[in-house]
C-alpha cells in the first residue's frame, strides 16, 4: 500500500503537507527497495519525543492541509479504510476487550465513523514520532504511509493529540487544539477544495471527534489494557459517546 501511495498519490502533497519525495523503486522477487528524499537535508532534521504548543500546532496544520488535499478522493490502490486499528482489522483485540458495554457498541462506533459524509485520506498512523520537524519547530514533514486510506479526518487528529499529551493536558487544551485544526482546515479547504460546504464539514467532523477518540480507546483496551493512554479522560469520553449512541436509537 505504501508503494501505491508514493507512486499514485504522493505528488498531490505540496509544501503545506510536506512528505519525502519519492525518487526511485526497485523490486526483486518479494523485496521492494524505495529510494526517498533525505528529510534531514531538506530542512527537517529534528525528531521530538515531547512538544510545545507551537510544535503541536505545526502538526495540526500539516494534518489539516493533508485532509483538505484529499477530500472526496477514492482510495484507489490504498486501504479502503485507513488506520491500523479500525474494527475490521482487529477482531482479536475486540474479542479480548473486557469492557462489555464498549464491546457491545464497537460496531456502532465503527459504523458512525465509516458512514460520515465528508471523507478524506487519513495518514493512519499520525503519531508524534512520524513527524520530522524543522530546526525552529515551525514546520513539519510526515513519514510512514503504511496505513493511509479513506476515512474521517478526526481519526488522525484524535490519534495525534493522544500521542503527545497526557490526560490533564488533553482535557485543558482540547478545544484550543481543535480550534487550531479547524482554522487551518478552513483555510486549506478554501485553497484546495473551494466547492466543499465547509461549515457542514466542520460540524460533522467536530461531532465525530469523541467518536474517533473512543474508537481508538476501544482498540487500546483490547490490545494493551495497562497502557498509559488508557486514562480517566478517555473513559469519560467513551461513556459519553456510548450514552449518545443509546439516545440515538
Amino acid at each position: 500500500m505504501e508503494v501505491a501511495w508514493y507512486q499514485q498519490w504522493a505528488n498531490a502533497c505540496d509544501d503545506s503537507c510536506r512528505i519525502p519525495k519519492y525518487l526511485a523503486l526497485e523490486a526483486h522477487d518479494d523485496e521492494i527497495l524505495m529510494i526517498m528524499e533525505d528529510l534531514d537535508s531538506a530542512g527537517f532534521p529534528a525528531r521530538k519525543t515531547s512538544v510545545n504548543l507551537d510544535e503541536i500546532n505545526a502538526c495540526l496544520k500539516w494534518l489539516a492541509n493533508f485532509h483538505a488535499t484529499f477530500l472526496g478522493e477514492q482510495p484507489q490502490g490504498l486501504w479502503e479504510t485507513g488506520t491500523y486499528w479500525h474494527l475490521e482489522t482487529r477482531p482479536d483485540e475486540l474479542e479480548a476487550l473486557d469492557d462489555l458495554e464498549l464491546k457491545s457498541k464497537a460496531g456502532l462506533i465503527d459504523k458512525k465513523l465509516n458512514d460520515c459524509h465528508y471523507k478524506t485520506f487519513v495518514h493512519g498512523d499520525a503519531k508524534l514520532t512520524n513527524f520530522c520537524f524543522s530546526r525552529d519547530g515551525c514546520n513539519v514533514a510526515a513519514v510512514d504511509f503504511q496505513y493511509v486510506g479513506a476515512g474521517c479526518g478526526m481519526k488522525d487528529v484524535a490519534y495525534f493529540i493522544g500521542s503527545c499529551l497526557y490526560e490533564d493536558e488533553i482535557e485543558s487544551m482540547k478545544e484550543q487544539l481543535l480550534g487550531t485544526y479547524f482554522e487551518e482546515l478552513q483555510l486549506a479547504v478554501k485553497s484546495h477544495q473551494a466547492q466543499i460546504n465547509y461549515p457542514a464539514l466542520e460540524k460533522e467532523w467536530r461531532a465525530l471527534f469523541p467518536v474517533a477518540w473512543t474508537d481508538f480507546h476501544r482498540f487500546m483496551k483490547g490490545w494493551s489494557p495497562g497502557h498509559w493512554k488508557i486514562n480517566s479522560y478517555s473513559e469519560r469520553m467513551a461513556r459519553n459517546v456510548i450514552k449518545n449512541l443509546n439516545l440515538d436509537k
